[in-house]
């Protein structure tokens, strides 16, 4: 038997500007609402427990930024890299720079808290 992954939780200043950043990202919805602030977003018609995992905005008054230990890679699901792209940084996303040479893959990005990311090149299914 093995574990899998349920929740990433993300400490956060703003939980509610995180929550429609990264609903739109994903296609998630709002999943629940703690009285700290707290917003649990995940895939429709699946929530907690389901294939995908949820993310938990916590509220934070001191959460912290830039390059984490871990952090989110996403793949486009239904276009290819340079327009979920330009998709994300419509959304609010930018650009960073961690040192890459313009040789990668991917595209390291920041949220609009500037938690930072990956877009990688491969497009995925969509799970269900």
């Amino acid at each position: 038997m093995a574990c899998r992954i349920t929740e990433l939780v993300i400490d956060t200043a703003d939980p509610e500007r995180l929550a429609v950043f990264w609903s739109e990202v994903l296609g998630y919805v709002e999943l629940g609402r703690e009285d700290d602030g707290t917003i649990e977003i995940g895939p429709p018609d699946a929530g907690f427990g389901g294939p995908q995992p949820t993310l938990v905005l916590s509220a934070n008054s001191d959460p912290r930024r830039g390059k984490l230990p871990l952090h989110i890679d996403v793949n486009a699901t239904d276009r290819d890299q340079d327009a979920e792209l330009e998709r994300l940084l419509a959304l609010g996303a930018r650009r960073v720079d961690i040192g890459q040479t313009g040789e990668e893959s991917w595209y390291p990005l920041a949220d609009p808290e500037g938690n930072e990311f990956c877009l990688l090149r491969s497009r995925v299914r969509p799970v269900g």
